[in-house]
């Protein structure tokens, strides 16, 4: 194979140096460049020296923000050093390393986050797909809702590297990933041992271990994390926490084997969004709730592998997981609007098994003499699940709404062709075809039935370059995502069966289209500029929290994204993201033509230091832009701005200590906001009105890490 190809095998090279074990120690991390991959056509990467964090503790080498010859201007891979280096309140938010991305929280910390990029307010995960170390986060057919992915679990002092891309344009990209996918692997090895402990405002408590040692022919890995918090609410959050990892491998990303366990369990209150008006009028403060006894408990137990082998035949690889996942969640959106006496609370409750597989060949060899390679993979995976929607009181049951049993499964085919035709001129073509079947058995018979789809989805890429030190990008691609296949099944309202309901699809497509360039004739410097376009069909979704289908209406989405990462010096580095979207219905209807809560800017910069022992440090800023709250566009969503910071040293004895500040500012702004109808008290007055959660005071996390 041409080494000057941009093939699987030089990207997972790529992703191979990010997990070599054993790494570096998070005192002494190095750069790596192209040139030392030893990739050839490519124009070399600036140093990217990273901070000694606190945070930094895996300790792997620093990998750019897009070190492998990407096929679009909008992907890239992140270090694990450049996602530690950052200050975060909470796991979820470490993705923020991929531009564009927005993770926030609307409810208790052992919720998962709620997801925006690229003029999407994605929920809990509904477009965009999230794997840990080969294993998919996003839950379909799931109690609260389509694609919800639960990343507490991540430890982030494991991570490896992140690999993202944006746009249905990957074949390896199936269900929710019409806006991006985010690929999170998992450190074999760290270089020192470490214990940390962080104390911080509002009864944050966290201990973290990680120790790794030859075992064998090969490495094992065992981590522990414990976490308690409560966060600035009037009724505190009493989250506990409890997650452990522990992994044997042998080799590399590129020839090798690893098989993981992993326990996650958490249970928290949780301080749901509240309405404007009840804070307005006194009813409640700030930080304050409607309904007390709000919350939830989950667990996640997961095995999975992974093997892999290059020869002169190209590179297979291959991976299963097996998870069993519980969850349950007791919210209250509305108080008392539906039902005045006994309020609105209700619990959903998810507990399933599912598992699957991947593997895959690459094929090099060559088309009339020109560098080419041929992948193809297949995917599987099955769930079988229980998932109920139940109506309660202080968490006590009163009624059953629905109560379901499901099995969904699918399977997938995808091939590529990637061919290098002149030193500027560069090829991909592929398709992916996925196959869906369910069988929903309800308490409810009319609701009860089997459902299948089946789609076909194909990816184009043409890259073009370099010249100057820039190369021009030209991507199209097919995507979808899937449905709740209740949805799908249903017939009639589940809480009023006399009513009909109008059936989902099943699989919901959407076409991409991109153009982009990134540029490195600066010493230092890559800037990347890409326009987009994404078109979705519809995007009905099954609703939850009601146990019904709501529709919507064909979508468009264009926009535009620009990323700039700068080593000024090998301990000094500054990045710049901005992501400018529109975001319309493509029909005419009189209620408008605004996507709610599309957000249509969204901003980051940062500034990094540290090289080595001594003084380190990062300064972030995000700002998530003003957003239409319903479809007029006559009412919107404030802008959040936030600033979080964090100083440290690290000794040459392998001992840090850290201070992160969070929201410097003191920023009294919202981390997400609603518009939708609600009754405050029993007897009051049921009014449309703004639900916010609001971003946490400033608070301050002190952590001390040693490494032996």
């Amino acid at each position: 194979m041409s080494p000057a190809h941009p093939s699987t095998v030089l990207r997972l090279t790529a992703l191979a140096a990010a997990l070599a074990a054993p790494p570096l120690p998070a005192t002494a991390q190095e750069a790596v460049t192209l040139e030392e991959l030893s990739v050839g056509g490519e124009a070399p990467q600036p140093p990217a020296a990273f901070s000694a964090s606190a945070g930094a503790v895996g300790g792997v080498t620093g990998i750019g923000g897009a070190l492998q010859p990407v096929a679009s201007a909008s992907g890239g891979i992140v270090s694990g050093a450049q996602i530690n280096a950052r200050p975060v309140t909470r796991p979820g938010e470490v993705l923020e390393a991929v531009p564009g991305l927005i993770v926030t929280q609307h409810s208790g910390e052992g919720k998962a986050n709620q997801f925006f990029l690229r003029g999407f307010n994605l929920d809990h995960g509904t477009d965009i797909a999230l794997f840990v170390d080969g294993m998919p986060v996003n839950m379909r057919t799931h109690a609260h809702g389509q694609g919800y992915a639960d990343l507490n679990f991540l430890i982030p002092e494991l991570v490896g590297a992140v690999e993202f891309h944006k746009g249905p344009y990957f074949v390896r990209d199936g269900d929710f990933a019409s806006a991006g996918s985010v690929r999170i692997d998992y450190l074999d090895a760290v270089a020192k041992n470490v214990a940390l402990t962080s104390i911080g405002s509002f009864g944050y408590k966290r201990a973290l271990t990680i120790a790794s040692a030859p075992l064998g022919a090969g490495t094992l890995l065992v981590a522990g994390e414990a976490q308690t918090y409560d966060g600035p609410w009037d009724v505190p959050d009493r989250l506990k926490k409890l997650n452990g990892v522990v992994r044997y491998s042998q080799g590399t990303a590129l020839d090798g084997l690893a098989v993981t366990g992993m326990a996650y369990w958490a249970k928290w209150n949780a301080t749901n969004q509240i309405p404007e008006r009840a804070v307005a009028e006194g009813i409640i403060g700030r930080f304050g709730t409607l309904d007390p006894s709000d919350g939830g408990d989950t667990g996640r137990f997961s095995l999975s592998g992974r093997w892999s082998h290059t020869s002169e035949a190209g590179l297979s690889r291959a991976n299963a997981y097996l998870i069993r996942y519980r969850m349950n969640l007791w919210n209250n959106f509305t108080y008392f609007l539906n039902d005045p006496i006994n309020g609105d609370q209700f619990r959903q409750l998810d507990d399933r098994v599912l598992g699957g597989a991947e593997a895959s060949h690459v094929f090099s060899g060559d088309l009339f003499g020109r560098p080419m390679e041929n992948e193809i993979g297949v995917q599987t995976r099955t769930d079988a699940m229980r998932v109920g929607l139940f109506n309660t009181v202080n968490r006590q049951f009163r009624s059953s709404v629905r109560d379901d049993r499901v099995l969904e499964t699918s399977a997938a085919f995808y091939a590529e062709n990637r061919v290098r035709w002149t030193d500027w001129l560069r090829t991909s073509v592929g398709f992916r075809a996925d196959g869906y079947w369910a069988d929903v058995r309800s308490d409810l018979p009319a609701n009860s039935g089997q459902a299948r789809d089946a789609i076909v989805t194909p990816k184009l890429g043409l890259v073009l370059g370099p010249w100057a030190e820039t190369e021009l990008y030209l991507n199209y691609g097919g995507g979808f995502h899937s449905n709740d296949v209740r949805g799908v099944t249903a017939t009639v309202d589940p809480s009023s069966p006399l009513f009909d309901v109008a059936r989902s699809p099943f699989l919901v497509p959407s076409t991409g289209y991109e153009i982009g360039l990134r540029n490195r004739s600066i010493r230092g410097l890559e800037t990347a500029l890409a326009l987009f376009r994404l078109d979705f069909a519809s995007e009905n979704l099954f609703v939850g929290d009601a146990g019904t289908t709501e529709p919507s209406r064909p979508t468009r989405r264009f926009g535009l994204e620009w990323t700039n990462r700068y080593a000024l010096t090998p301990w000094l580095q500054l990045e710049g993201d901005l992501t400018v979207t529109n975001a319309r219905f493509a029909d005419r209807d009189p209620a408008g033509g605004r996507v709610p809560d599309a957000p249509t800017t969204i901003a980051s910069a940062g500034i990094a230091f540290g090289d080595g022992a001594g003084w380190f440090g990062s300064l972030r800023f995000r700002y998530f832009g003003p957003r239409p709250l319903i479809e007029d566009n006559s009412v919107r969503s404030r802008a959040t701005a936030l600033l979080n910071g964090r100083i440290g040293y690290a000794f040459e004895n392998g001992v840090s200590l850290s201070l992160d500040v969070l929201n410097l500012t003191n920023a009294k702004a919202d981390q997400i906001t609603y518009y939708y109808e609600s009754r405050v008290v029993p007897q009051g007055e049921a009014r449309a009105d703004r639900h916010f959660h609001p971003v946490e005071p400033t608070a301050v996390r002190l952590t001390l890490a040693g490494r032996f």
